[in-house]
């Protein structure tokens, strides 16, 4: 199987990403392996995808960092759509915001060629066009969201604040990772102006209801083809605690994954967004959980597996590949006859 990566780019991809940690585990069962940075891609005068990338093969490593590592260090070579059986895109859009804004919808306007070309591509591309800001989030049940509104006027919001007995957070419609998230409460009320207009200088704004369990962190669980991600009876869960005097619970924001038991809630949870994500394509998801309530869902570059993996003492990445391995296996036989959208979470 030739299988293929979008990474936002080489310089910024570390080793301990979960998209190494997915291209490790193809590597090791004997898959051609490329990394591609969404700067890398174009369109051939013959109507098919070209890419520049890295790959590395014939050499034995016992790790995936030096597996990445060595690979980093390769020069880059050429390969199109005609040599690939897969492409998985990795990259988060909302990483480019007010850096490399041509590069937020590059990896799927690509994947949509690619898809025409006969390649497998996760997720599906045109369901993450659609999702490429939170109000993918609003298409999902209500009663297992947040109140939720999302407006520039000020007005609404302060209204909304009102509502929620002078507590809520406020956030962008775009972005990830726990950038631009402010508790607003009474305290810092006389700052509500301000942050509303921060926040409006890059769109539009979500004001959400704060979820008093919100303190403890939340629950990121993985979900591949719908269904909760799980390896040896442990499923691929975690408990990501704030750090002190942090609403966030990112990792790279400081928060600290924990092990967590997998409840019947959570379990529900789960259940009632899987239609949705198995209509759209999403192969690999995963969804963030305070109390009773989903807070996120990450189609584009959920992490964490790796962590999990160590956490528990258990390959979940190759459980991954060995899915799209099916997947590679089913489009021989059905070649024309589904879509992309559907196998991609079969």
């Amino acid at each position: 199987m030739k299988l293929a990566f979008i990474i936002n780019d080489h310089e910024t991809e570390k080793a301990n990403y979960t998209t190494p940690s997915l291209g490790y585990s193809a590597y090791k069962r004997g898959h051609d392996v490329y990394f591609i940075g969404v700067g890398e891609l174009s369109y051939a005068s013959r109507g098919h995808l070209a890419v520049r990338c890295k790959t590395i093969s014939g050499r034995n490593f016992n790790s995936v960092d030096t597996y990445f590592k060595a690979l980093q260090k390769e020069k880059l070579t050429k390969v199109t759509s005609k040599d690939l059986d897969v492409l998985f895109l990795r990259n988060n859009p909302s990483d480019e915001i007010n850096e490399r804004d041509w590069a937020q919808n590059a990896a799927f306007i690509f994947g949509e060629i690619a898809m025409r070309n006969g390649v497998l591509v996760l997720n599906h591309p045109n369901s993450l066009a659609g999702a490429v800001n939170k109000m993918y989030f609003q298409h999902f049940p209500e009663i297992i969201r947040p109140k939720t509104i999302i407006t520039r006027d000020h007005d609404e919001i302060k209204a909304f604040f009102k509502k929620q007995k002078q507590k809520m957070i406020l956030k962008p419609l775009q972005g990830s990772g726990g950038t631009n998230v402010f508790l607003m409460d009474k305290k810092n009320e006389h700052n509500l102006t301000q942050t509303i207009d921060a926040i409006c200088r890059d769109g539009f704004v979500i004001a959400q209801e704060y979820l008093s369990e919100a303190p403890k962190g939340d629950t990121r669980l993985f979900l591949m083809n719908g269904e909760p991600l799980m390896v040896n009876g442990q499923y691929a869960i975690m408990q990501r605690v704030n750090a002190t005097g942090d609403i966030r619970s990112n990792i790279h924001a400081g928060g600290r994954p924990e092990k967590v038991k997998m409840t019947d809630k959570i379990l529900q949870l789960a259940d009632v967004v899987r239609p949705k994500l198995v209509q759209d394509g999403m192969f690999l998801v995963g969804i963030d959980i305070v109390g009773d309530k989903l807070m996120e869902i990450n189609v584009f570059s959920p992490g964490g597996l790796n962590v999990m993996g160590d956490m528990y003492d258990q390959d979940f990445s190759t459980i991954v590949i060995e899915a799209i391995e099916k997947k590679v296996y089913y489009k021989k036989f059905y070649s024309d006859y589904l879509f992309n959208s559907r196998l991609a979470t079969l």
